[in-house]
């Protein structure tokens, strides 16, 4: 490595990064406390910071940062415990395996247990979402607190004590640092997949001014959830909500214009679609499916890829969108599945037949931008004007960012044009 790569710390950061969950959850595991897990961690990166750039990085970071850590949280307990406090780093080679050996004591083949703990811990079912979230970026990414309150457009002081309070919870709480059995691991797994996913949502949905900073999240939920599927390699959903992401994320650079107005899927120029990406989710997809064990994050990434496959809106398969919509519908039944189902109804069968589906919905989904803007397309195909100027007016007071009421109102002027005709 250049001297010049080596000064820029690009590949410090990085390193530090990718070894994080591993690290963390090792030290977690040592000592049982999240909050000196974290600090020794911390603590253990300062020290990279100073003598990686000298000496180059070590064959094995984690190992070094796991040893490094624990050497710093036994120097922090040292008074109320009857452990020996460890060498200093300096004293270590990294061309020699001191620190892996140490390491490999405190991690042995317990990287993939450690690293679910640690998700697992962040997840816990007495914490809301909101908590989970915020604490598996914190914790699990690494984020700053500046960053993630950034990321969900609240006061850092206000983030600060979200997840202050989510530690404190856990504490009270008296989680078992142990294994799961295999019953409470598959629960729980679902909801480490439901944390990721609503992690990327959240960036992926970032719209206007923050969008830059929230976009952020969909990467940081994609990396997670790689690291998730290199824990489960052959767990099928979990194939899945990586595909998902990665067919979703792909269509990135196409879904606003310059002006950040929304690009309607088939209106998205395909070109700008990430390619690579897209063969990545369609690989897992065909790999996930051959387990025969299917699952809601299947059956959305199967969706997702029918529409990465179509190189023009013409070619796209409704019908199979449709039929996978419909196996949607009986696995997660949600009135938002249903009114995402009738889009593809739409295209098969008619907006006579697509409205039909979505007026039983209209008292549960009243308050939901989507129903009435899909309400308000179908009512204008079928030329019922008035009605439709009522669904998209009530669609744009209910707008989340300025992008979403400029699409609406570009349908209003299109109405006000053909009345004028």
């Amino acid at each position: 490595m250049s001297g010049g790569a080596m000064a820029s710390g690009d590949w410090i950061g990085a390193a530090l990064a990718a070894a994080r969950p591993q690290a963390v959850a090792a030290l977690l595991r040592r000592f049982r406390d999240l909050d000196l897990a974290e600090e020794a961690f911390q603590e253990a990166c300062l020290k990279a910071l100073k003598h990686w750039p000298d000496n180059g990085p070590p064959r094995d970071p984690a190992a070094w940062l796991i040893f490094v850590g624990r050497n710093v949280a036994v120097d922090a307990v040292r008074k109320r415990s009857r452990e020996q406090e460890l060498s200093d780093e300096d004293a270590l080679s990294d061309r020699e395996d001191a620190e892996a050996a140490a390491a490999e004591r405190i991690d042995g083949a317990n990287y993939r247990d450690d690293v679910l703990r640690l998700l697992f811990v962040c997840c816990h079912p007495d914490l809301p979402s909101t908590q989970q979230i915020a604490l598996a970026l914190r914790i699990v990414s690494g984020l700053s607190v500046r960053q993630i309150a950034r990321a969900f457009l609240v006061g850092e002081s206000a983030m600060e004590q979200r997840i202050t309070r989510a530690k404190a919870k856990i504490a009270r709480a008296g989680v078992p640092f142990e294994v799961p059995g295999a019953v409470e691991r598959a629960e729980r797994l679902a909801a480490v997949a439901a944390m990721l996913y609503l992690v990327f949502n959240e960036g992926y949905s970032a719209q206007g001014t923050e969008a830059d900073e929230r976009a952020k999240l969909a990467d940081e939920a994609i990396r997670l959830t790689r690291i998730l599927l290199r824990l489960f390699p052959t767990e099928p959903e979990i194939m899945g909500l990586t595909a998902l992401m990665l067919l979703q994320h792909a269509r990135a650079a196409s879904r606003f214009d310059a002006d950040g107005a929304v690009v309607l899927l088939e209106d998205q120029d395909r070109s700008r679609w990430n390619r690579p990406m897209i063969a990545e989710g369609l690989a897992l997809i065909d790999k996930a499916i051959r387990h025969r064990r299917p699952g809601p994050y299947q059956v959305q990434a199967a969706i997702a890829g029918l529409h990465a496959r179509a190189a023009r809106p013409e070619q796209t398969d409704w019908s199979g969108i449709d039929a996978l919509y419909a196996t949607l519908e009986i696995m997660q039944p949600s009135p938002v599945v249903t009114l995402n189902r009738a889009v593809a109804t739409w295209k098969v069968a008619g907006a006579e037949q697509a409205l039909a589906m979505i007026e039983p919905l209209a008292a549960r989904l009243d308050g939901y931008f989507h129903f009435h803007g899909l309400r308000g397309g179908l009512l204008m195909r079928l030329g019922r004007t008035a009605d439709a100027r009522e669904a998209f007016g009530r669609a744009i007071a209910l707008a989340g960012t300025a992008a979403e009421a400029a699409h609406i109102r570009a349908h209003l002027d299109r109405l006000t044009e053909a009345a004028g005709a």
